[in-house]
């Protein structure tokens, strides 16, 4: 059988019902010549699968879903502590390109990292070296979270510079300020070069998979960020990545999230999924209107919303925990909660069954919650496997599949190994 999530992400596109709304960010000259019909999709899980639809291979600026992995570069850096000195964690309630300082008695800072002001900054404090400056060094550790080498696009770059007077002036008040610590047009013609770093939705979802991660790239098992560092990023994408719109992108949609002008959006939700989409006609904030309308989608499928309390688990199931009776019978026996993470890696191992009659036997006796695309996925999972010629049958005395179709007729041997695996130890 094939998992299904792959034809999902295919009919998300298909279904989008924001196609005529937007327009393109057009006070960049290149990014008003894009292909307005551009739309991607992608979805990483927890262990670094990348499901993708749509015009994946299609290269895109980062713009400023930049501003989240710089972050998290300079506080693992320098430390949360000196980070949070120089660029507060308070939405701002105003555009991205606003200056929204907090002004105290000893100090001026940007309000978050997520705004212009608050991104020139974190970008100031990017350590330069001998062989590096400060776009190359974050172009190398975006390379290392994509998994391939990413370039500049030089042309969005110059188009940038050339009409930058908005970053411009920032950048001087920032200096005047005393927040910026050196030549504010040095930095943010590097900030700039920053935006102009070409990924596709792919990369995103790999970037992405980090923060899902806990910190570790599932990749190579390498851990690139600190736990506190992950929990800062998502939890200043949350309440500032959307910009002026981030109230109703979290009431609506409900996970962490980050925009670019080019049309990028990602999404992460620790622990379960991280989510990238691209399509360039943007609202009133900057926000990708097809981007939202999918992610809202998506969220609302997948049960993706951060407050729903809904906890998770790593593994609904292991190796040890599939077991043959008979050179034709085998159990399954899964453990835990069981909601779209859980259910997709379920899915990802049926896909070993090769075509036969066997008989499959699914112990739910151990899962302990369900919630509605758990319950979808693995009745569908279970489809495919009879439409494959197996036979399937439910060990399900909490009826967490109502009315699926079971049998369990089989020799009395055979059942009696069947019980006595569902009461082993979970």
């Amino acid at each position: 059988m094939n998992t299904p999530v792959p034809e999902y992400l295919a009919d998300l596109l298909r279904n989008c019902k924001a196609f005529e709304g937007g327009q393109l960010a057009t006070y960049i000259p290149e990014l008003a010549s894009a292909d307005p019909n551009k739309l991607a999709v992608a979805l990483t899980t927890l262990d670094g699968i990348i499901y993708t639809a749509g015009d994946d291979e299609y290269e895109f600026s980062i713009q400023s879903i930049s501003k989240a992995f710089a972050y998290a570069f300079v506080i693992e850096e320098l430390g949360s502590t000196v980070v949070k000195e120089k660029v507060g964690v308070e939405p701002s309630g105003e555009a991205f390109n606003e200056i929204s300082l907090d002004q105290t008695e000893e100090r001026a800072k940007p309000k978050n990292p997520m705004i212009n002001s608050g991104a020139i900054t974190v970008h100031s404090l990017i350590p330069k070296t001998t062989r590096a400056d400060r776009a190359e060094t974050i172009r190398q550790f975006f390379s290392k979270l994509a998994g391939r080498d990413l370039s500049f696009d030089l042309s969005i770059y110059e188009s940038e510079k050339d009409t930058a007077f908005r970053n411009l002036s920032i950048g001087y008040s920032l200096r005047n300020l005393d927040v910026l610590e050196s030549d504010p047009v040095e930095i943010v013609e590097s900030y700039i070069k920053q935006c102009s770093i070409n990924v596709t939705v792919k990369d995103l979802a790999n970037m992405t998979s980090v923060l899902v991660n806990d910190g570790v790239l599932p990749t190579t098992g390498e851990r690139i960020l600190s736990r506190q560092t992950v929990r800062q990023v998502l939890t200043v994408m949350t309440t500032c990545g959307m910009y002026n719109a981030a109230g109703n992108w979290l009431a609506n949609v409900g996970i962490p999230a980050k925009s670019g002008v080019s049309g990028g959006i990602i999404g992460v939700l620790p622990g379960q999924v991280g989510l990238a989409v691209f399509a360039p006609k943007l609202d009133q904030y900057g926000n990708s209107v097809r981007g939202i309308d999918i992610m809202q989608q998506m969220s609302n499928d997948m049960g993706l919303h951060l407050l729903e309390g809904i906890p998770s688990s790593r593994a609904i199931i292991n190796d040890q925990d599939i077991k043959e009776v008979e050179a034709d019978v085998k159990v399954y026996k899964l453990h835990g909660v069981l909601q779209f993470s859980e259910a997709e890696r379920l899915l990802r191992k049926l896909q070993e069954e090769k075509r036969g009659s066997n008989s499959i036997v699914f112990d739910l006796s151990h899962i302990s919650l369900v919630n509605n695309v758990g319950r979808r996925m693995l009745l569908d999972g279970i489809d495919r496997l009879r439409a494959d010629g197996h036979r399937v049958a439910l060990i399900d005395p909490e009826q967490i599949l109502p009315n699926a179709k079971t049998n369990l007729d089989f020799e009395p041997k055979i059942y009696h190994e069947i019980q006595e695996i569902s009461k082993e130890k979970a």
